[in-house]
C-alpha cells in the first residue's frame, strides 16, 4: 500500500489530535517497513527524527486554514493527491476528508462531543463539524474511532456501517513514566512554584473539561476536610475559559488554584509523579489519554464515569458523576484521606496504563488500512 497521512495536526497541535497523530506515526515507522508512507503537512514543516526509507514527507506552502476553506467551505475540487502525491489510501486523522480523485479515504473521528454535548462546543466549530463530519463519514472507505463508545456514537448518530468502523485507541507515550530523579523533580517544582501537596488536572480550558465544577468541588473539599492540597490545572485556554477564573474568584480560593498553561511532556511527567492525585472530570471524551498518563507516572486518578472513560481507565480509577460537585469532592477526599485505597489505585493504574501502547494501536491501524483496501472495505 501507498498511504498518505495528513500530518498537519501533529505539527500544529501540542496535545489532543496532534499527540495522537505523532504517537501513531512514530509507531508505524517502527513496525512497518513494507508499505510506503507520505506524511503531508500543510503550511509547515514537521520536526521529525530520522524516518525509515519507506517514509517520505511532503510539505505544502498553502496554509492549513486556506485549505480548510477551499475544501470544506468553498468545495473546490482541489484533490488531495495534487498536494500529497499519488496514493492508494489517504488518511485524515482530524475528523474531515478532503476531495480525493482516486485514493480511498480513511478518516478518524475522535468523538462526537459536538453532538452529544453541543452546549460545550464553540458554536462556529459545532456548525462546521455538523456539516463536515457526516459528509466525511459517508464518503470514507473506512472510519476510525478512538473508542468503542465513539464507534457506537457513529453508528447511532451518523448511521455509519458498523463493518466500516474500526477502533484504534489512544496510548501512553514512553515519556510518561514515574520520575525517580529527585533533582529533576525538584527542578520542576521550583520552575512552576509548586506547593508541597497538590491535586493535578490536565486539559484545555474549555467547558467540556468541566473545570468550573472541579473548582467548586475542590473548594467544598477544602472546607469539609481542611486538607492542605492546592489544585494545579495544566492546559492552554480554549473558549469560554473565563468562567473557570470567575469560579475561583467567587469561591475565594485564588491562593490555592494555579493555572500553568500548556506544559511540555517531560515536565508533565514530573508533575504527575509529584501529584498526590489526578482528577479528570470531563463531560465527554473520545478516549481520554491524560488519566492513563497520570497512572503511568504513579498518580491515583479520579475520573468521570461518562462516554469512553470507563473503557480507558477500567477499574483503576475512582469514578464519579461529572455533573455532581459533591460526588467529585467526596471522591477527592476519599483518595487523599485513605492511604491504603490510594496505594491500591496507584497499583491498578500502572497495570491499566501498560495496556495502551502506540505499537499496539499502530497494529490496529494497519489492520484497518488493509480493510480499507479490501474489495468492499468491511470487516468479515
Amino acid at each position: 500500500m501507498r498511504v498518505a497521512i495528513d500530518y498537519t495536526a501533529a505539527v500544529r497541535q501540542g496535545a489532543g489530535i496532534g499527540r495522537y497523530t505523532r504517537g501513531l506515526v512514530a509507531a508505524l515507522a517502527d513496525i512497518d517497513h513494507e508499505n510506503q508512507y507520505v506524511l503531508f503537512c500543510a503550511g509547515g514543516a514537521p520536526s521529525l527524527k530520522e524516518l525509515p526509507a519507506n517514509f517520505d514527507v511532503r510539505r505544502s506552502l498553502i496554509p492549513s486554514r486556506w485549505l480548510t476553506v477551499a475544501w470544506h467551505q468553498l468545495g473546490l475540487p482541489l484533490h488531495a493527491e495534487v498536494l500529497a502525491g499519488d496514493c492508494d489510501l489517504y488518511h485524515s486523522p482530524d475528523f474531515v476528508l478532503p476531495p480525493l480523485k482516486r485514493a480511498r479515504g480513511v478518516v478518524t473521528v475522535h468523538d462526537l462531543s459536538f453532538m452529544r454535548v453541543p452546549a460545550c462546543a464553540d458554536p462556529s466549530l459545532r456548525a462546521y463539524l455538523n456539516r463536515a463530519v457526516p459528509k466525511a463519514v459517508s464518503a470514507a472507505r473506512h472510519v476510525l474511532a478512538d473508542s468503542w463508545n465513539t464507534r457506537n456514537d457513529l453508528v447511532e448518530l451518523l448511521q455509519a456501517d458498523p463493518g466500516k468502523v474500526s477502533v484504534v485507541p489512544g496510548a501512553v507515550d514512553a515519556t510518561f513514566t514515574r520520575v525517580e530523579d529527585a533533582a529533576r523533580l525538584e527542578q520542576v517544582r521550583v520552575r512552576y512554584r509548586l506547593p508541597q501537596w497538590f491535586i493535578i488536572s490536565v486539559g484545555t480550558l474549555e467547558p467540556r473539561k468541566n473545570y468550573a465544577r472541579l473548582v467548586a468541588a475542590y473548594a467544598l473539599m477544602r472546607r469539609q476536610t481542611g486538607l492542605p492540597h492546592h489544585l494545579i490545572i495544566c492546559g492552554g485556554p480554549g473558549w469560554l475559559f473565563q468562567e473557570v477564573y470567575e469560579r475561583v474568584r467567587t469561591e475565594g480560593i485564588g491562593d490555592y488554584v494555579h493555572f500553568l498553561g500548556f506544559v511540555p511532556d517531560a515536565d508533565l511527567a514530573a508533575l504527575y509523579t509529584s501529584a498526590d492525585l489526578m482528577v479528570f472530570p470531563s463531560l465527554y471524551e473520545g478516549f481520554g489519554i491524560p488519566p492513563l498518563e497520570a497512572m503511568a507516572c504513579g498518580a491515583p486518578v479520579v475520573s468521570s464515569n461518562n462516554s469512553s472513560l470507563p473503557e480507558s481507565v477500567g477499574n483503576a480509577a475512582l469514578m464519579v458523576n461529572a455533573e455532581d460537585v459533591e460526588d467529585i469532592a467526596d471522591a477527592m477526599a476519599r483518595v487523599l484521606g485513605n492511604s491504603a485505597f490510594r496505594a491500591r489505585l496507584i497499583e491498578l493504574g500502572r497495570i491499566q496504563a501498560a495496556q495502551f501502547t502506540w505499537h499496539a494501536a499502530a497494529r490496529k491501524l494497519l489492520a484497518a488500512y488493509r480493510l480499507a483496501m479490501a474489495e468492499d472495505g468491511t470487516e468479515q
